[in-house]
């Protein structure tokens, strides 16, 4: 695949490290020169240094020949005329937009995004997408990681597995047999900075990182055998009034009516501002790094502490401090990979990282085949893949005992008619169904050819 990215920034260069790893034909476009060299230098792929939105860059990028437009500058309108000029002028078949703010999103002006206005295939909203994961985490505690599949039917959760962990040390095959009731299918383990497609016989170990699918009304039960029980809280805390905070805020005043929420913002007009938008929620102008102001937004008794700001530093700090004085669980954005990989040994309880969960949307629609969705997880050594299995499919029509075809790949779940099940040695796919599955990072080729047409289906 023939791709051009325009933007260099931390998504820009996630997505260019990822498809020229799998050998796609990649060539970015930044204005500025330093972000470019970076890249080139440490990527197999071309740079183009200039405006995605200017036709002459585009194409000395080779946008005459890419199938698709990926652009994800810091700029929303240089991302959308950037697709506007490569539907007029170069026909290019998928157009990807990052669009920040949320007034272009609205319903009222969704028009504009439309074929005959400005050709946009695929919007990605990262305050949204990242606002929705937070507001996951919210509902499922005890989890550092959760996406949704299937309509919302099928959840795939991360934990750690503590000493407490019911489960550890116990075969996985046994596990069906201990606990009948709960229908829940581990797909993968992350284990001392390693990924692992756990088998039949394998166990888990204390400190693992597990990955596990469930019907949606089976996540708590299954989260239970992992030793994680806790209740969803009540008293939450917001550093950062931003889009993503007052989307969290302003959802959890909708979602939730018990809900007593508290948001830390240090600018005095954008306090000001979500204040007269927000009903509910008590919103406080300070600085989350200033004890008093922390005291005063209640953090030694609230149940998550959330820091939600623009500075990776900021939110470590902030949920640190937030813990010592009494929180019960903190949660901070990080942007910087290198700061997430500590997180967990600092003691923060779960992060989200933007650049991933804005990577694995781009991925979604970058995958061959029929595939429904995408999620990188464990620092994107692996992917969570929905896809749909077509007539031709390898996979239709045998039993997944007799496929030879799984290896770096576990399937978690199967949807049919609507009605989810669970993969047994003795299943046999049909065409159509709706499987969930992890893939290491080098197999997704092959996940990608398992889901696609075949010639000679036509």
């Amino acid at each position: 695949m023939r791709v051009v990215i325009c933007g260099a920034g931390q998504v820009g260069f996630g997505i260019a490290e990822r498809l020229a790893g799998e050998q796609n034909d990649v060539s970015i476009i930044d204005s500025d020169a330093r972000r470019i060299q970076t890249v080139t230098e440490q990527l197999d792929v071309r740079g183009v240094v200039g405006w995605g939105s200017h036709p002459d860059i585009l194409a000395r990028a080779g946008i005459e020949q890419a199938d698709m437009l990926i652009a994800v500058t810091l700029h929303d309108e240089v991302n959308m005329v950037a697709c506007q000029v490569g539907h007029a002028l170069f026909n290019v078949p998928t157009k990807v937009a990052r669009i920040r703010a949320q007034t272009y999103l609205q319903p009222e002006w969704r028009d504009l995004l439309s074929r005959d206005h400005l050709p946009i295939d695929v919007v990605i909203s990262p305050e949204i997408e990242v606002g929705e994961m937070v507001l996951r985490r919210l509902s499922l505690p005890g989890a550092i990681d959760t996406v949704t599949f299937a309509d919302g039917a099928i959840v795939v959760v991360g934990v750690v597995c503590g000493e407490d962990c019911p489960i550890v040390n116990t075969p996985l095959n046994q596990l069906t047999q201990l606990f009948p009731d709960v229908q829940a299918t581990i797909v993968a383990l992350g284990r001392r900075g390693r990924t692992l497609v756990p088998r039949s016989t394998d166990q888990i170990e204390t400190g693992d990182v597990a990955y596990f699918v469930a019907k949606a009304d089976q996540v708590q039960r299954a989260l239970a055998l992992f030793g994680h029980d806790e209740v969803p809280g009540q008293r939450i805390v917001v550093a950062g009034g931003g889009n993503i905070g007052f989307y969290v805020a302003s959802e959890l005043e909708r979602r939730n009516p018990a809900a007593r929420i508290k948001v830390i913002e240090h600018n005095k007009d954008r306090a000001q501002t979500i204040a007269e938008l927000l009903s509910r929620t008590v919103v406080l102008n300070g600085d989350a790094l200033e004890r008093t102001i922390l005291d005063e937004a209640g953090v030694g008794e609230a149940d998550t502490m959330i820091a939600l700001t623009n500075d990776d530093r900021i939110n470590i700090l902030s949920c640190l401090l937030s813990k010592q004085i009494g929180a019960k669980r903190i949660l901070a954005l990080l942007n910087e990979q290198g700061y997430a990989a500590f997180a967990r040994g600092l003691g923060i309880d779960a992060h989200v990282n933007p650049r991933q969960i804005t990577v694995s949307k781009v991925l979604q629609h970058v995958r061959r085949g029929r595939i429904r969705g995408v999620h990188a997880l464990l620092d994107g050594t692996g992917e969570m893949i929905e896809a749909e299995a077509l007539e031709t499919s390898p996979l239709v029509g045998k039993s997944l005992k007799d496929l030879d075809l799984l290896d770096g790949l576990r399937i978690g779940a199967i949807v049919r008619n609507g009605q989810v099940m669970q993969p047994r040695g003795d299943f046999v796919v049909r065409a159509h169904d709706r499987v969930v599955l992890f893939a290491l990072a080098d197999r997704i080729k092959r996940v990608e050819q398992l889901f696609r047409v075949a010639l000679e289906f036509f």
